[in-house]
């Protein structure tokens, strides 16, 4: 063989191998994500894109690394939950990323290996949804929204902005068992502010309307909305009937007091889905969800919508006003 034919099998071969190697080396593995989440509004899905946004920081990027397929579904609809949680187990994902107590609920009785993720659940416990705090085990952990002293602070809140108040209406989901515990401590603080708290079991919109429509035909009434899907995705009726009967009235989220309800006071959902996120990343390295403690939320916000409080003839005290995090004008 010539010299010169030697060097150029040689290095033929030099450019092939490299080319043969790559051609071997396994595809690169992308991690798919389900999420179940209630379809509502603005605030809600900016507080998912938060989550999303901080996985991406983590490394897991959706289109490169990683596939997130989202099931936006009513929040009060027991058979769609059911049927879009078994859509979604089917697709097989790596990890499963949910919003609600429903929601939850619905992916839990469609799977109990696939690892969960929870937001924004109330009282996972005494719902079910694990065994303790500490250690979750089995195949869900995640965060919390709200510790059931919270609905004791909303009828304080609402007794602050309206003294007059006599009685409180209670909006709780029928099948909720966490409102349950909202009511209890609702229910202690009433003795003490000398308050009379009626709890309105609601299922759908027009439980809401009927129970408010009812309430209002007596006098110094105020209102507290317990956190789910139902009253969120109904938020302007529920607004705007307060609105109508002057009926003052306290809410879990931010996104009521902007949408026009009169005082807010609830946790980051921000702050929680981007906190979540950190779960997403190690679960997906390779940590077991029952062996990740549920996690509370660390930070509040009280929002007071002043437009709403001079067209209910409310006189906020300066003290509320002093501790909120938002005034709006």
């Amino acid at each position: 063989m010539r010299r010169r034919e030697f060097i150029t099998l040689v290095g033929g071969a030099a450019v092939a191998w490299p080319l043969a190697a790559r051609a071997q080396q396994p595809a690169r593995k992308v991690r798919r994500i389900g999420m179940l989440l209630p379809r509502a509004g603005a605030g809600e899905r900016e507080s998912v894109a938060a989550g999303v946004q901080r996985v991406g920081e983590l490394g897991w990027r959706d289109g490169d690394n990683l596939q997130i397929d989202y099931r936006w579904v009513s929040g009060v609809d027991a058979d769609q939950m059911r049927a879009q949680a078994a859509d979604l187990v089917s697709t097989a994902p790596d990890l499963l990323w949910v919003l609600s107590n429903p929601m939850l609920a619905a992916l839990q009785r469609t799977t109990r290996s696939i690892p969960t993720v929870f937001v924004q659940v109330a009282d996972p416990v005494e719902s079910g949804f694990v065994d303790s705090l500490a250690r979750p085990g089995g195949n869900t952990t995640g965060f919390t929204n709200f510790e059931n002293t919270m609905g004791g602070k909303w009828l304080e809140l609402l007794h602050e902005a309206q003294p007059s108040s006599t009685r409180a209406l209670v909006l709780l989901h029928r099948e909720t068992a966490a409102h349950r515990a909202f009511l209890r401590s609702i229910e202690s603080a009433a003795e003490k502010l000398g308050i009379s708290p009626a709890a309105a079991g609601i299922g759908d919109a027009v439980d809401l309307e009927g129970a408010i429509t009812s309430f209002a035909e007596q006098p110094n009434g105020g209102l507290i909305a317990l956190p789910h899907p139902l009253t969120s995705n109904n938020r302007d009726m529920i607004i705007a009937l307060g609105a109508q009967y002057r009926v003052p009235a306290v809410y879990p989220f931010r996104y009521f007091a902007t949408a026009g309800g009169l005082l807010s006071y609830g946790s980051d959902a921000m702050d929680l889905w981007r906190r979540s996120a950190s779960y997403v990343d190690r679960i997906l390295r390779g940590a077991k969800p029952g062996d990740l403690p549920v996690q509370a939320p660390t930070k509040f916000e009280l929002v007071v919508n002043m437009k709403t409080a001079k067209a209910l003839g409310l006189e906020v005290p300066p003290t509320l006003l002093a501790r909120a995090d938002e005034v709006i004008e």
